[in-house]
This record gives structure tokens, C-alpha cells and sequence, in this order.
């Protein structure tokens, strides 16, 4: 059995906001405990984008610096949060390499799983991007291994989660182009992605998509109308437990849980042999 941890939206920032920033980093210390007592460890963690709040050197330090107390390795993917050049300067290598067009996209063979990471961070905006290039990109990365059971990363996702202000336009080109290549790739197991701050699936071209709960704070599951230009004075964000997605490898089914960090008392304990009476 193999198995790989998401974590999502960490937004670790530095001096903008002492209070903000000592929430967001206890959050994902408390979520990385979760991740290193489970059973069996990951393989591997994919951090699939907004890893930190402003795009800034020392925020991806102060990144650096949590992570470094990680034993297990760490992949990454960029959100609309991130800046490229400085979090390659902190992170770029094998974790985080990069496309012939300076993109942060690869792929990841583990044993019995392919992760193909995808860049949709568009600079100076929070909606996604994935232009011609990028699309291309992934047609040729997927049809290099047809049979080995992938999961495609990318930040945001390509669905509607129905939080109305955190939401693409359905008709988005780049939704388009993403579904004109994934159509029909059999070997996908399923499209995760973040950004939203909250746990929700969805199909797109045939495909499963699913978002992981951010380490950092989540946003409130408000799904009346809303005007985008209008405050109503409504609560937008919650500090709900933090959360991530387990992906799960055996013999060649995966499957996804969605999981609450935290300590919990335990409720029962195997201490006879399972029955059906």
C-alpha cells in the first residue's frame, strides 16, 4: 500500500500580521503531526499551492524553516498567493522543477502512482491560469504513461463549488482547455486541487475533482447569492479544523479521505476478533 498526503493553502506569512502569522504556522505544524502519525507513513506530501500569503523571500524562509523539521520529502505546486522567482529561489530543485516555459510542472513516479503537478498560478491575479502551453504540457506529460493510475495536482480547481465568491466563471477558456485534455485519459484516478479552503467533489470530462480543507483557516459554507460588489457584512472565512486528503494506492485502486488535524479522544479499541453477529 502506498500512500501520499495533501496539504493545501498554508498562506505562512511573516510581519504583515503577527496574529495571522502565528495562526496559519501552528495550523500546519498541527496538521504535519497528523500526517507523521499515521499508519502507514506517507510516502510523500504534495503541498499543491498558496504556501505562503504575500509571494514574499521571507515568507518562503519562514516556510523553509517549518519544513525543514518534516521527515518526510515534500512536493510542491504554486497558487495565486505565490510568486515564482522566490519560491524557486527557496524551493526550485527535484521537488519543484520546471517546464521548458519556466512553469512549475512535472511529474512523479512512485510505485504504483504517477503525480503529475500543474502550474495555474497567473501572476497579479487570483484566478487561474492555463494557457496553450500549459495545456500542451500536460497532453504530452499523460500520454508519455497511458496505464500507470495518475493524479493530476493543480491549485485551483476547475469545478464550482457553489461559495459564489470564490468561484470561477463556468464558461472560463482555461476550464475548457482542461477538459479537452483530460477527456477520455483512463489513467486518472482523480484531479486535486485547493484554493477554495474547503473539501468539496465534482466532475469535470469524466474526471473526479477534489479539493482538499487548507491548513490554514476555511472559508464559511455560505451558498446565498451574493453581490461581488456589495459587502453585506456576511462571515466569508471560519476557523474550522485544519484538514488534508489522504490518497490511498492498492494494488492498483485509489481512493481519497478527507482528514480533520487534531487530538481526539479514543473511542473504541480492538480488543476481540472482528465478527458479523
Amino acid at each position: 500500500m502506498l500512500t501520499i498526503a495533501q496539504i493545501t493553502d498554508l498562506h505562512v506569512t511573516t510581519g504583515h500580521d503577527p496574529l495571522n502569522s502565528l495562526r496559519n504556522e501552528q495550523r500546519l505544524r498541527e496538521v504535519l503531526r497528523a500526517i507523521h502519525r499515521l499508519k502507514p507513513r506517507p510516502t510523500a506530501i504534495i503541498a499543491s499551492g498558496d504556501l505562503v500569503d504575500h509571494g514574499e523571500p521571507a515568507e518562503y524562509a519562514a516556510l523553509k524553516t517549518i519544513f525543514a523539521e518534516c521527515e518526510i520529502p515534500i512536493y510542491y505546486a504554486v497558487g495565486n498567493h505565490d510568486r515564482r522567482v522566490p519560491f524557486l529561489e527557496a524551493f526550485g530543485g527535484p521537488f519543484a522543477p520546471t517546464d521548458a516555459n519556466g512553469f512549475v510542472q512535472y511529474a512523479v513516479d512512485f510505485d504504483g502512482l504517477r503525480m503529475v503537478v500543474c502550474d495555474t498560478l497567473e501572476e497579479g491575479h487570483d484566478r487561474a491560469g492555463f494557457d496553450a502551453a500549459r495545456a500542451r504540457w500536460l497532453a504530452e506529460t499523460l500520454a508519455a504513461d497511458t496505464k500507470t493510475p495518475t493524479v493530476v495536482i493543480m491549485h485551483h480547481p476547475p469545478i464550482l463549488s457553489g461559495v459564489r465568491w470564490m468561484d470561477p466563471e463556468p464558461d472560463a477558456p482555461w476550464i475548457g482547455r482542461l477538459a479537452d485534455v483530460i477527456r477520455g485519459q483512463n489513467q486518472i484516478r482523480a484531479v486535486l486541487c485547493g484554493h477554495v479552503h474547503r473539501a468539496f467533489h465534482g466532475m469535470l470530462a469524466g474526471q473526479i475533482i477534489a479539493t482538499s480543507p487548507a491548513t490554514s483557516i476555511q472559508v464559511t459554507l455560505d451558498l446565498s447569492p451574493i453581490d461581488m460588489e456589495r459587502p453585506d457584512g456576511r462571515e466569508i472565512l471560519v476557523a474550522e479544523p485544519p484538514g488534508y486528503v489522504l490518497v490511498v494506492v492498492d494494488e492498483g485502486r485509489v481512493t481519497t479521505h478527507t482528514c480533520v488535524a487534531g487530538d481526539f479522544e479514543p473511542a473504541v479499541a480492538y480488543t476481540r476478533p472482528f465478527g458479523f453477529d
